[in-house]
C-alpha cells in the first residue's frame, strides 16, 4: 500500500473511532439503562420520609395501650433538646393529627395551634390524642361516654383512658419532668373533667374550657328541656363514620324554612337518616331529665369528688354552645375549696371556644385589646407554670377573673357570684314587668292591669337570629347571642318591656333569675326571656351602636317541666302559673343613659325545636296536627307579678 493510501486509511480509521466515541456518549450503557426509571414506574412510593433539616421539634405518633388492650392514636410534639419539660395533654374527638398541625412548618410555634403559642414559648411537650373509636384510635366510639357507674358499670370511658394515657406518658417520654396538665374546650373540655373524676397522681393542673357537663340542663343538647335541633348535624358529623362525617343535606339556604317544612325535630332527623345512629335514638328515647341524663351530669358528679387538682373553669359570657358546664361545675366544687387555692373561674367576653382564637371583639362589641391573648399569656400560662414547670414562681391567679362587659375591663374577685339569694355579699333586686310595657324596681300597684298577651303560632315561630339562617354562616352562629334584638322587637308575638333611661350605673354580677307568671290557652308552652341593654339613640364614636339592643343574658324553658324536670306534665290552660329558671351569668354595667329591656316570647327557631303547644308524650316526635296556635299571657298584677331577680351590686 502506498504511503498516500496508508494516510487515507489512517484518516478513515480515526474518523470511525471518533464517531463510535461520540455515539457511546449518547447511548447509555447496559448498566445505565437498567438503573433508569421506566416510564410506567408508579410515582407514589410505598413510603416517603420527610426531611427534617432545621426542625426545632420532634413529632412522633404512638399507639398508647389502655388497660383493656385497646390502643389510642397519640401525637407527641417535643421541643428539640428538651429536658425535664412538662407535658400538656388534650384528648379530642376532632382528629389529633389535624389538631397538632396548624401549618406544615419546621418551627413548633407555627406547627401547633394559636392557643398553644404561649406553651410552646415556655418549652412544653404537647400531646394530642384521639379518643377511643375516633380517627386513628381503636375500639368503638360512644359520644361523651358516661363515667363509671350505673350507666357504665364495666365499660371504659374518658376517666380510665385519661388515667392510662397519663401513666404511659410519664413513663415513656424521657424528656419530661413527670408532670402533666390537661386543657381543652367543649368536647375536649369534657375529657378534662372526666379525667378529674379519678385523677392520675401526675395530673397536676387542669383547665376545662366551656366543658360539655350537662347536656340536658343547659349545654349542647337541651336547655331546660327544649331541644337544640341544629345539633342533629353534629350527630351526623360525629357518629356516622369514624372520621369526619357530613352535615344533613339542605334543600334551601334558609334553615328557618328547611326545618319548618320538615315538621318536628324527629322528622328532620329521619329525613337525614339519623334513625341509623344510636346516639340520636338515645336522645329521642330520653326527652326528659331522667336517670340517663342525671347519671352523666358532670357538675353533680364533681360535687361528690375530692378536690385534689387545681382547676381553672373557663367559658365565654356569650357562649352559644356550652353555657352551663364551667360555671355550674365551679359552683359545685367551690364549697370544697376551703383555702380558696384550687378552684378558679374565668369568664371572658367571648363566644364558644373563642379563648383559643383572637379576642379583640365579638360581633360589633370592641374590647380593650386582645382579651384572649391577655388571658392566655398573663393568667393561664403562669397558672400552669406554677404547677408544671420546675422552679416556676407562684402565680398571681385571682380566684375569679371575669370581664366587665359594660365598662370594658377585667375584674378580679375572691368569690362568685357577688349577688344571690344566699351566701353572697349582696342581695338581688326584683325588676318587675309592668303594664304598658314598662319595667320597675317597685312592685305593681293594685290598680295595675292584670296581664299582657300575644298569640304564639308554631307555623310562624320567632327566629333566633335574622333570616336567612345559613348553616354555613359561622360568624352568624358565633355572634347570634349579641345580635341587635331590634330584628324581633315589634313582632306581635314578642312582648317588650323597657325602663326609663338610667341616671346612674347599674352593675349586675351573678345569674339573673326569671320569675315569670304566665298562662297559655294550650297545654304546653315554651317561654323565652331575654335581658337586654338598650344603648342610647346615638353613639358618636361607633354610630352603628346607636339604639342597639344588646342581649346580655337569655334562655328558654319548656313549660311541661315547670314542677319536675324528670316528670313532665300538661299545663292547666288559661291559669297563671310560676315559671322560675336561671339565666346565664353576667358581669355587666348598664351605663347612665342606657335602658333595661326584657323581651318575652315562645320560640327561638330553628335553634330550638318548636313546642306544639299541645301536650304530647314526646315533643321530639310531635305530629303536624299537634301544632296549634295559643294565646299567651304575661301577668303583672299584685300577687301574680312577673319579675326578673337581678344580681345587683353597689
Amino acid at each position: 500500500m502506498s504511503a498516500a493510501n496508508r494516510s487515507v486509511a489512517r484518516s478513515a480509521f480515526a474518523a470511525l473511532i471518533f464517531s463510535l466515541t461520540a455515539l457511546s456518549s449518547v447511548l447509555p450503557s447496559r448498566a445505565q439503562t437498567e438503573s433508569q426509571m421506566k416510564p410506567m414506574t408508579p410515582d407514589i412510593p410505598e413510603k416517603f420520609t420527610e426531611p427534617k433539616t432545621g426542625y426545632d421539634y420532634v413529632k412522633r405518633v404512638e399507639m398508647i395501650p389502655m388497660r383493656d388492650g385497646v390502643t389510642l392514636y397519640t401525637v407527641i410534639v417535643i421541643p428539640k433538646g428538651a429536658q425535664h419539660a412538662p407535658i400538656l395533654l388534650t384528648r379530642t374527638p376532632y382528629n389529633a393529627a389535624g389538631r397538632a398541625a396548624r401549618n406544615e412548618s419546621p418551627h413548633m410555634l407555627d406547627e401547633l395551634p394559636q392557643s398553644d403559642e404561649v406553651f410552646v414559648g415556655a418549652g412544653y411537650i404537647r400531646v394530642y390524642q384521639d379518643v377511643r373509636g375516633k380517627y386513628g384510635s381503636e375500639s368503638a366510639y360512644v359520644m361523651t361516654p358516661p363515667p363509671t357507674g350505673p350507666l357504665n358499670p364495666d365499660g371504659p370511658n374518658d376517666t380510665t383512658d385519661g388515667y392510662d394515657t397519663i401513666d404511659w406518658l410519664v413513663k415513656n417520654i424521657k424528656e419530661s419532668n413527670g408532670k402533666v396538665g390537661m386543657i381543652g374546650s367543649s368536647y375536649e373540655g369534657f375529657t378534662v373533667v372526666m379525667a378529674l373524676i379519678h385523677p392520675h397522681p401526675a395530673l397536676k393542673v387542669t383547665a376545662p374550657e366551656s366543658p360539655m357537663a350537662d347536656g340536658w340542663m343547659g349545654d349542647d343538647w337541651f336547655h331546660y328541656g327544649a331541644f337544640r335541633q341544629v345539633n342533629l348535624d353534629y350527630f351526623s358529623e360525629q357518629t356516622a363514620i369514624r372520621g369526619e362525617g357530613k352535615a344533613i343535606p339542605r334543600e334551601g339556604l334558609d334553615d328557618y324554612t328547611n326545618f319548618l317544612r320538615k315538621g318536628s325535630a324527629g322528622d328532620f332527623a329521619r329525613y337525614g337518616g339519623l334513625e341509623q345512629l344510636p346516639f340520636w335514638k338515645k336522645v329521642e328515647e330520653h326527652p326528659a331529665y331522667d336517670s340517663f341524663w342525671q347519671g352523666q351530669a358532670l357538675d353533680k358528679i364533681m360535687a361528690a369528688q375530692p378536690l385534689t387538682v387545681p382547676t381553672m373553669w373557663l367559658q365565654g359570657l356569650w357562649d352559644q354552645e356550652d353555657m352551663w358546664g364551667a360555671i355550674h361545675s365551679y359552683e359545685a366544687v367551690e364549697p370544697k375549696d376551703s383555702a380558696n387555692d384550687k378552684n378558679y373561674l374565668v369568664m371572658g367576653p367571648w363566644s364558644h371556644s373563642q379563648v383559643n382564637r383572637s379576642g379583640f371583639s365579638l360581633g360589633p362589641l370592641l374590647w380593650d385589646g386582645d382579651t384572649t391573648l391577655q388571658f392566655r399569656r398573663d393568667v393561664l400560662l403562669p397558672f400552669f407554670n406554677q404547677y408544671l414547670l420546675d422552679g416556676a414562681p407562684k402565680a398571681d391567679t385571682p380566684p375569679v377573673l371575669i370581664y366587665n362587659t359594660g365598662e370594658n375591663h377585667w375584674d378580679r374577685f375572691k368569690s362568685w357570684p357577688l349577688s344571690c339569694d344566699t351566701d353572697c355579699p349582696n342581695k338581688p333586686r326584683p325588676l318587675y314587668l309592668t303594664e304598658n310595657g314598662g319595667l320597675s324596681f317597685d312592685a305593681p300597684p293594685a290598680s295595675s292591669s292584670p296581664s299582657d298577651s300575644y298569640v304564639s303560632d308554631p307555623a310562624k315561630p320567632v327566629p333566633y337570629r335574622p333570616r336567612p339562617v345559613d348553616t354555613n354562616d359561622d360568624n352568624g352562629w358565633r355572634t347570634w347571642l349579641v345580635t341587635d334584638q331590634r330584628f324581633v322587637d315589634g313582632r306581635p308575638d314578642v312582648l317588650t318591656y323597657v325602663s326609663e333611661p338610667l341616671t346612674k350605673p347599674l352593675h349586675l354580677s351573678g345569674a339573673p333569675v326569671v320569675n315569670l307568671e304566665a298562662s297559655t290557652s294550650g297545654s304546653d308552652s315554651d317561654w323565652v326571656v331575654k335581658l337586654i341593654d338598650v344603648f342610647p339613640d346615638t353613639a358618636p364614636s361607633q354610630p352603628s351602636m346607636g339604639g342597639y339592643e344588646l342581649p346580655i343574658s337569655l334562655d328558654i324553658f319548656r313549660g311541661r317541666y315547670r314542677t319536675s324536670f324528670e316528670h313532665p306534665e300538661a299545663i292547666a290552660p288559661d291559669k297563671p302559673l310560676l315559671y322560675q329558671f336561671g339565666l346565664p351569668t353576667v358581669n355587666h354595667v348598664l351605663l347612665p343613659g342606657h335602658r333595661i329591656m326584657v323581651q318575652v316570647q315562645s320560640s327561638l327557631f330553628p335553634l330550638y325545636d318548636r313546642n306544639p303547644q299541645t301536650y304530647v308524650p314526646n315533643v321530639l316526635d310531635a305530629k303536624p296536627s299537634d301544632y296549634k296556635a295559643a294565646t299567651q299571657k304575661i301577668w303583672h298584677a299584685p300577687g301574680e307579678a312577673s319579675f326578673i331577680s337581678l344580681p345587683v351590686v353597689p
